[in-house]
């Protein structure tokens, strides 16, 4: 069985990383690595984790240089075959994700895949507020600012080892230049999953206020000419208008 590692950052989530951690414990599939690196918090979240004892297969906490930072040290320290992302503020949105990226990943031979994933109010976690989906997703979109959502972005750690990690020159937009440097210059193979993978709580350093919006369409321009692609703040704000669609009542 191929063993999936999955890196969940955290900092003073004591609130919400119970959440994080028993969605991937009701996972159907057996074989997983679950790391979490806490950036030192303040709050009893590593003792929450550390309650959890080897359910948890390494907790690192220490002072880092930010969530990307924390997801280099636990993509360095997995030692699994397909490598994800879920935050401590996210859960999985049913217990076989896992098994589905797993299928997919064999039933493909692939080095990457992706999915949907969605959006709810922190005060009422049944209620979806966006629907985030990838389906529409080209490498010719990353110009509009477009790229696959993030948190459903698994890979095989071969291609981490060869292609490097998160960059900490980015702020916000340091997913979007990973995904750059994958789909688009280094043309790994990949699959998109119809399937919604991840409950995300709102709230998200790059959707905080207008000034956080600015500074990452500034990183993304940043990532898109460090690639060769050409982009613009107009081009960029009509990703915008496409995202109206997104959101439910």
């Amino acid at each position: 069985m191929k063993k999936v590692s999955i890196i969940t950052a955290a900092y003073n989530s004591a609130q919400t990383i119970g959440d994080t951690i028993e969605s991937v414990l009701k996972q159907t599939y057996q074989n997983i690595e679950h790391i979490i690196v806490d950036g030192a918090s303040t709050d009893n979240t590593v003792e929450i984790v550390k309650n959890y004892g080897n359910k948890i297969a390494k907790i690192i906490s220490e002072p880092d240089r930010g969530i990307y930072d924390a997801m280099n040290k636990g993509i360095q320290a997995a030692t699994g075959d397909i490598i994800g992302i879920l935050n401590s503020d996210d859960f999985f949105t049913s217990n076989d994700i896992v098994a589905e990226i797993v299928k997919t990943f064999e039933e493909n031979n692939i080095d990457a895949l992706y999915g949907d994933v969605h959006f709810v109010n922190p005060n009422d976690l049944k209620k979806c507020v966006r629907y985030y989906s990838s389906s529409i997703f080209r490498p010719t979109l990353f110009r509009y600012g477009f790229m696959p959502a993030h948190p459903s972005f698994y890979m095989t750690k071969s291609c981490y080892e060869k292609y490097g990690l998160y960059s900490t020159n980015y702020k916000i937009a340091a997913d979007f230049d990973l995904l750059i440097r994958y789909l688009y210059k280094y043309r790994v193979s990949y699959k998109y999953v119809k399937k919604d993978f991840v409950t995300m709580r709102t709230g998200g350093a790059s959707s905080q206020n207008i000034n956080s919006r600015i500074v990452l369409n500034k990183e993304i321009i940043t990532a898109c000419k460090k690639y060769g692609i050409y982009t613009n703040m107009f081009l960029l704000s009509l990703k915008y208008i496409y995202k109206i669609f997104e959101f439910r009542r």
